[in-house]
């Protein structure tokens, strides 16, 4: 019967592996231009999607937003300590529901590359690291540590076995068809020495053993074995070259932008740019590419790593924070791709022939047989003219064009043919619950509060000579450690005497006799404190509270898993009477880990003794505030503005949606009005709010909300004001686009059969975001030398007078339209002059 049921489960995959679509049941190999399936060189575009940074709710939208913009390949990581967060116990539910998430990807018609690490980095806690792995006897992290590898094999076969299982990889029917293991070690194994190298070879051997049937790859991993793919990480990889002639050229992370830190400004990246970068790596032989992030999503909980990584992962990509897409940079690639995909057939047949047209200026062709396309690139900061086959090129600086037939310009990276959008946050009162039912606007008297115990206030404390180190003793269990000592002063005691103390991180506050004193924090850069604070003590016994707090920890960095947090001293009050100094760092100490609050479980707002009889305590530290709210109506993205808080952790419905922090400010220098996407991209070239706080928006998933009642908890930790925090959703305003007369035409005419579909000339094109929406005003229209960006548009020297009511008619009351860029359309209102036309549309 076992022998009967064997036959018939493989005529099944049999015939299930002929009957399928090709993307399932497939051979996956490489060669040294591509990745295979079934012996079928392919070119790949990816985009990362970490399924922990949104909601399961969420998934389906963003999977087909990525599809639509032109993705093949669905890439994420799998984070250990979000799946294993005490060992042996595993949860893959909800946002860690792996299985679910691969099968949405795999109904959507794309492939997924699993990046199982086990080590991520990825600005999440610890690197995805577990924190019991820290205390395992003997172990070392990522090095030929038999306690590590033990583990570390454990987990990775654990995930295999799990979408072996589901029938998840390509070789069973699934999309998988990528696995990585570890993740960047090559930037960091130097210090690691010989035990590194040994390390690696033994994690490709692990990897390869477990038998996917789909290749490995290891990024940035120079000496990776075979049959390893080494890929590159950053954001330009043209340059790169795998270590064997018979590996593919792979980019697993071209950064889409850059992570933003709590005291930081909010990085950007030019699509120009990443387009530029994109079209430079398949221009010089690359076959797949990843864009890191393809959506960023959210930091909830304590998932950020860093330290002080904030709670906002949006990383400035395609997709923004809250799922909507960000115009121009998504269609723009899309178009990109669409551009890269009509060479693909000459692109996986050969190698490309790169020759110099001239200083800074490059061709690449690929040419079999009948087929030819070619990239002609501008790798310079000033425009340039070329000639290439005998025909002359515009290049502007800094950009590619790509060319199908190795003649007609399909699309420049510098050029835009994208609309744009304006996204904005509407604010609305928090619309509190009473206890009768209705709704009513923002009162104090619907919040109520308690107040956290300054101190020693728990059970499981404990005392030793000395300070400890914090992770080793909290096991990040949580933020909090509490530093407590009494101290006796049998005389008056000097009106300036001063705390100091040194902290290995990440901030703290010191409360004197019941009273906060003083805060110091880090900063990304440097997330040790020190600071001195002016205290007052008194003749007797006297407390010192120390709070020590950290914001996410380290992911990166050699033996990353050893750096320390909290205060290590020395603690010393300084000019004491007689200008003495004693130092408290060697005195008894009493300790506790966490919070009253948290062993309580205040968080999920329907347990403790909640205060609603008195004054709302106001600009008081250590302070729980609850309230019961109703959820904005609609269907708009939902946040919580957080400005009037100090610093602490919000839950919605009990639910974490992370740490806020809208009171440290990012550095007033380093900002500028416009960024010029011309020249090399560095995470510190293209910065916006400077001067202001690094986050006051704070992402609350619409599917944690209920319609009518909801409740809201805060744990403030420095003073705030909670009746001020208000609601926003998130609404797209204007419809933009700004198009030249040195536009090619739009990608999707080249698709046309027609020869004269090639050769017609730039068109304008407005879609609303929403299919149910049509255009119901112009706010500008102009023909000429428009300038400006969207929402700010102004007339050049020229315009014609005839814009406006001809972008009118052939727009409102319309979801979308097409205007030809055109003197034939608008007239000539300045002649030898290249025109453009730039419009400003509403949807409603």
């Amino acid at each position: 019967m076992r022998e009967a049921t064997k036959i018939l489960v493989f005529r099944l995959v049999w015939f299930l592996c002929i009957h399928v679509p090709p993307m399932f049941c497939a051979n996956v190999t490489y060669d040294h231009r591509a990745l295979l399936i079934d012996g079928n060189r392919r070119l790949f575009i990816s985009g990362s999607i970490h399924y922990p940074r949104s909601t399961p709710q969420t998934w389906p939208d963003l999977i087909q937003k990525s599809k639509d913009g032109g993705l093949d390949v669905i890439e994420t990581y799998v984070f250990w300590n979000f799946h294993e967060p005490v060992r042996g116990q595993y949860y893959f539910e909800g946002r860690g529901d792996l299985v679910n998430f691969v099968k949405l990807v795999a109904a959507a018609g794309l492939y997924v590359h699993l990046r199982i690490g086990p080590y991520a980095c990825a600005e999440w806690n610890y690197g995805g690291f577990p924190l019991w792995l820290h205390f395992i006897p003997g172990i070392k992290f990522r090095t030929d540590n038999e306690p590590f590898k033990a583990e570390m094999q454990r987990f990775t076969a654990k995930i295999v076995d799990m979408m072996k299982q589901e029938n998840l990889y390509a070789s069973q029917g699934g999309p998988i068809i990528l696995s990585q293991i570890e993740n960047e070690y090559g930037n960091i194994d130097k210090p690691y020495g010989a035990a590194g190298k040994s390390y690696i070879k033994w994690a490709a051997s692990m990897a390869t053993s477990l038998n996917t049937g789909v290749p490995w790859v290891m990024c940035q991993q120079p000496d990776a074995p075979d049959p390893m793919i080494n890929t590159c990480n950053g954001f330009y990889c043209d340059q790169f070259t795998p270590n064997s002639n018979a590996k593919p050229k792979m980019w697993t992370e071209n950064w889409s932008g850059w992570f933003l830190s709590f005291g930081g400004a909010v990085p950007y990246r030019p699509v120009e740019d990443i387009a530029f970068a994109v079209a430079r790596f398949y221009q010089r032989g690359g076959t797949f590419q990843n864009y890191y992030m393809y959506h960023g999503g959210t930091n909830f909980g304590r998932t950020s790593g860093g330290p002080f990584i904030s709670t906002s992962y949006d990383y400035d990509a395609p997709i923004d924070e809250y799922g909507i897409i960000r115009q121009p940079k998504w269609g723009h690639l899309r178009d990109l791709h669409k551009a890269i995909k009509l060479c693909e057939e000459a692109l996986i047949a050969t190698d490309p022939t790169i020759t110099s047209l001239g200083s800074n200026l490059e061709a690449a062709v690929y040419k079999s047989g009948t087929v030819c396309a070619a990239f002609l690139a501008n790798i310079g900061t000033s425009d340039s003219t070329t000639n290439f086959n005998g025909n002359s090129y515009q290049l502007p600086a800094w950009s590619v064009s790509i060319l199908p037939d190795c003649k007609n310009v399909v699309l420049n990276t510098a050029k835009i043919n994208s609309a744009s959008t304006t996204s904005s946050f509407i604010t609305q009162s928090l619309k509190l619950k009473e206890d009768g039912g209705g709704a009513l606007e923002d009162s104090s008297s619907e919040w109520s509060w308690i107040s956290e115990p300054i101190g020693i206030s728990k059970n499981g404390s404990f005392s030793k000579f000395g300070l400890v180190e914090q992770i080793n003793t909290t096991a990040d269990r949580s933020d909090y450690l509490w530093y407590s000592l009494s101290i006796d002063f049998e005389d008056d005691v000097s009106a300036q005497t001063v705390l100091h103390i040194e902290s290995l991180g990440h901030a703290l506050h010191a409360f004197i006799n019941g009273k906060l004193a003083g805060s110091g924090k880090g900063n990304s850069g440097n997330a040790k404190v020190n600071v001195d604070i002016p205290i007052t003590l008194v003749a007797g016994k006297n407390t010192i509270d120390l709070l020590s707090l950290t914001v996410g920890l380290q992911n990166y960095g050699s033996f990353f898993d050893t750096w320390g947090a909290g205060i290590t001293g020395p603690v010393t009050l300084k000019g004491l009477k007689n200008g003495t100094t004693i130092d408290l760092s060697s005195q008894q100490w009493t300790y506790q880990i966490g919070l009253q609050g948290e062993d309580l479980g205040l968080s999920s707002g329907s347990v403790g003794q909640w205060n609603s009889q008195s004054n709302l305590p106001k600009n008081q530290p250590l302070t729980w505030y609850k309230t019961n709210f109703v959820a904005p109506s609609g269907n708009d993205p939902v946040a919580i503005d957080f400005t009037g808080m100090g610093k602490g952790e919000a839950w919605v419905n009990g639910q974490s949606i992370g740490r806020f922090w809208p009171t440290y400010v990012s550095p007033n220098s380093g900002c500028a009005t416009s960024c010029n996407y011309r020249g090399s991209y560095s995470s510190s070239k293209c910065l916006k709010n400077c001067g202001k706080p690094s986050q006051t928006l704070y992402h609350v998933p619409r599917s944690w909300l209920q319609t009518d009642s909801n409740t809201l908890v805060l744990f403030e930790e420095s003073g705030g004001d909670p009746t001020q925090i208000s609601f926003a959703t998130k609404q797209i305003g204007s419809l933009c686009s700004h198009v030249s007369e040195s536009h090619p035409p739009p990608i999707d005419m080249w698709n046309s059969d027609s020869e004269s579909g090639r050769r017609s000339g730039p068109v304008l094109s407005l879609e609303c975001p929403n299919p149910k929406q049509i255009i119901s005003s112009i706010k500008f229209a102009s023909f000429g030398t428009p300038s400006g960006t969207c929402g700010s548009f102004n007339h050049g020297s020229c315009s014609s007078n005839k814009a406006l009511s001809i972008v009118k008619k052939a727009c409102i009351g319309s979801s979308n339209c097409k205007i030809n860029v055109s003197i034939d359309t608008f007239g000539d209102p300045c002649r030898r002059v290249t025109k453009s036309l730039a419009v400003e549309a509403s949807c409603t």
